[in-house]
């Protein structure tokens, strides 16, 4: 895809989200349950779409928190519901739906005690805190979050009792009976007027930001950090932990500059993303412009996305560092210095995150465990301490306690930017450096992700990829070791397919959010035998989809 002029450059006022008739739109707006695009579509990360497309309404609200209702009702859950929102135009509004259906059903709703945002990661303690020790009364969650989509869309994820993402029969049974009452109009929904769901016995309030910060010295070594005189920066990119920052400080005496605080809906601080979009992708180079600009400034930095469940690491000697190359120094450093996790506990990763790790793994003596993408996969072995880490390509990452007990069952960004700082404090250098450390022991990988348009049909036939569609026993000159449709660490499918020789990979599979297909590709060899890979693995999915 082409990468617009526009992009690493600040938003031009064209770009900037008209945030009052994007809420009326909200509300005004009709869906058509017979476009698909406008129905109730759970993909990784629960249902996102723009009010503005029909396709994050009232009405969805209304139908997928009535769906809820009656699914925890279905299940016993009957203990109290963590309900969070980032900082997109249209989570408040969503959230205040959300509240009318949930005080009619006498759900027991906890929300920010000042009224503020909430971080995902805050989220999923505060499910695993009430629900340590239980087995029955256990809570649950909603985020009201599109993560780093752009400022015109809206988002609604949901986290089970095990606080993590909710997995795909969970998310498939809401999303069937969401469509239903779509299609109903929503005529059955249970509501009460927002005031009444407000002042209901059933509606009360949380300290999210203080249950989180109090909590961190169990996670990382602010010990380390507070010792050494690191100058540290945070851009939290207008998101949902812009107020965690100076209670971190506050608590624990570990001083973060933050270099932007504003909250402003149309995110008009932002730079442009690749694509001529404003989008808080703390992974982006384009995005991540401005904070790059400082890498001087600073001994490490880092960004998060608006709900602050992904990091982004800038350092001084490699500038924004790729995730896959983040994930390698945060593996390595965490099982070498974490002497209370259990000799078992193995190391997470996701079949299209970079075979690097594999090798830190294989270095370590831990054992792999590699998983389709989406961070449900990591739930179960992070809250039995299976995992000592989970982590995935697109900057999501969650490890365990220091005492080797579970933190967070999804994406933590705030966590691995401290975790960052950590690393910096302990080492006497910054993971860029240390990366480059490891690299000259186990291989210096070069990785890229590319998208491609496809539409619903074409992205049907690209995840029923198999085996037999490749054709040929090697590629890019090597004999070809492994074809898997299944991940390894638990025989799930992976949506697609991925084909490894000695020295690259690739993994083609159609995006659960978008109508893009995703070409993952790694070589050991360089940016030439990469190319080579990724050439062939394009005429396969030409084959394919012809």
């Amino acid at each position: 895809m082409t990468t617009s002029p526009l992009a690493g450059k600040p938003a031009p006022r064209s770009l900037l989200v008209d945030v009052p008739r994007l809420v009326t739109a909200y509300y005004a707006g009709r869906p058509d349950p017979a476009v698909p695009a406008q129905r109730v579509a759970f993909g990784t990360s629960g249902h996102r779409g723009s009010a503005l497309d029909d396709a994050f309404n009232e009405a969805h609200i209304l139908a997928i928190t009535q769906a809820l209702c009656e699914y925890r009702a279905a299940r016993g859950t009957t203990g109290p519901l963590f309900l969070g929102i980032d900082t997109h135009a249209l989570s408040e509004p969503a959230r205040a739906t959300a509240l009318e259906v949930l005080a009619a059903h006498d759900v027991r709703v906890q929300i920010d005690a000042a009224d503020g945002y909430t971080p995902t990661p805050a989220v999923s303690l505060a499910i695993l805190e009430h629900n340590r020790g239980r087995t029955q009364d256990l809570a649950d969650g909603i985020v009201v979050t599109p993560s780093h989509n752009p400022p015109a869309d809206g988002g609604f994820k949901y986290n089970p009792p095990n606080g993590g993402p909710a997995d795909t029969g969970v998310t498939a049974w809401i999303q069937e009976r969401a469509n239903a009452l779509l299609a109903d109009a929503c005529t059955s929904v249970r509501r009460v007027p927002l005031q009444r769901a407000l002042r209901a016995p059933t509606t009360g309030r949380y300290d999210f930001r203080a249950r989180y910060v109090d909590a961190l010295p169990t996670a990382i070594d602010l010990d380390a950090i507070r010792s050494t005189p690191l100058r540290l920066g945070v851009d939290p990119l207008g998101g949902a932990g812009v107020a965690y920052w100076e209670a971190i400080e506050a608590r624990h005496g570990v001083h973060v500059e933050v270099v932007n605080d504003v909250v402003d809906p149309t995110f008009a601080f932002m730079r442009v993303d690749w694509d001529g979009k404003i989008r808080m992708d703390c992974s982006s180079p384009h995005a991540m412009a401005g904070l790059v600009a400082m890498r001087d400034r600073f001994d490490v930095a880092f960004a998060n996305d608006t709900d602050h469940d992904r990091h982004g690491i800038v350092t001084r000697s490699a500038g924004l560092l790729n995730p896959n190359h983040y994930l390698a120094v945060a593996i390595d450093h965490l099982f070498r210095n974490r002497p209370a996790w259990s000799p078992a506990a193995a190391v997470g990763k996701t079949v299209v995150s970079s075979a690097l790790l594999d090798r830190v793994a294989s270095r370590l003596g831990r054992r792999l465990v590699e998983v389709p993408v989406g961070f449900k996969w990591f739930v179960d072995g992070l809250l039995d301490g299976s995992l000592g880490f989970g982590g995935e390509e697109s900057a999501g990452a969650s490890f365990l306690r220091r005492d080797g007990s579970v933190w967070t069952t999804d994406k933590d960004g705030i966590l691995l930017d401290l975790l960052a700082a950590e690393i910096t404090a302990r080492a006497g250098r910054d993971p860029g450096e240390l990366y480059a450390a490891i690299t000259r022991h186990l291989g210096d990988p070069v990785y890229e992700r590319i998208d491609a348009p496809a539409t619903p049909e074409e992205k049907a036939r690209l995840a029923k990829l198999s085996p037999g569609s490749v054709g040929t026993r090697e590629l890019a000159g090597e004999p070809i070791e492994s074809m898997q449709t299944t991940a390894p660490g638990n025989s799930a499918a992976i949506g697609g397919l991925k084909v490894a020789t000695k020295s690259g990979w690739f993994a083609a599979r159609p995006s659960g959010t978008e109508n893009v297909y995703k070409l993952y590709a790694e070589s050991f060899l360089g940016r030439a035998h990469l190319a080579r890979i990724q050439e062939e693995a394009r005429s396969l999915v030409r084959r394919a989809l012809a």
